[in-house]
């Protein structure tokens, strides 16, 4: 067993990346929570209302330090195996707030989303479900080395998506999500348990140092 792996069920931070405390990516979290705590897996369930924290400013950093905010939910992706974030599309694009809480976080050095694994989901009112923003949001994270899953899920019309036990209204769509969720875990099992391919990470292209070698599986 690699030296980096642990024992225990597998751990994984759910956030849902709206402000709204009734937003409907909150429902969604709370519903892949429950799925994913059906698997025997840790799961830490998290708002971005939970981690205030101020516009990114250089100055400010060099004042006073990273926001208490941003060091929160820095612990929080450090603790985790894996990273699912539910997050609404803003003007067909990822929320300034999510964005601005990644610039924060990827501050702390060394910067956690390296090592970890992320499932993109999205709800919202649109006949596409936030699906252009998950494709924003991927970018700035996989920039900093997360391994984010292929397969994306975005619950379109999700104001009416929702029955009254928390459940997706369409049986389908409950069991699409529930597979996606499944394969993931599949996936992030894998690669803390049984590991067996080494990764070098570079945070540019251009960086020539001795990064440290992870053991981390490769796609």
């Amino acid at each position: 067993m690699p030296t980096d792996a642990h024992p225990g069920p597998l751990r994984v931070l759910v956030f849902g990346a709206a402000m709204r405390a009734g937003s409907t990516n909150a429902r969604l979290a709370s519903l892949v929570a429950g799925l994913i705590a059906e698997t025997g897996a840790t799961v830490d369930l998290a708002a971005m209302r939970d981690f205030d924290m101020p516009l990114y400013d250089g100055d400010l950093e060099a004042a006073t330090g990273i926001p208490d905010g941003a060091l929160a939910l820095h612990g929080r992706v450090e603790l985790a195996d894996a990273v699912v974030i539910s997050s609404p599309e803003y003007n067909a694009s990822v929320p300034g707030v999510l964005k601005n809480a990644i610039d924060w976080v990827s501050r702390v050095q060394p910067q956690p989303f390296k090592t970890k694994h992320a499932l993109l989901l999205s709800a919202s009112p649109s006949l596409i479900g936030g699906n252009r923003g998950l494709w924003a949001l991927r970018v700035p994270l996989e920039h900093l080395g997360t391994r984010v899953y292929p397969d994306m899920f975005s619950l379109a019309r999700a104001h009416e998506g929702f029955t009254d036990d928390g459940l997706l209204a369409d049986a389908r769509l409950q069991q699409r999500l529930a597979e996606t969720v499944g394969a993931f875990l599949q996936l992030v099992e894998a690669d803390t348990r049984y590991v067996g391919l080494r990764r070098r990470w570079y945070e540019f292209l251009g960086d020539c140092s001795e990064a440290p070698v992870t053991l981390r599986a490769e796609d």
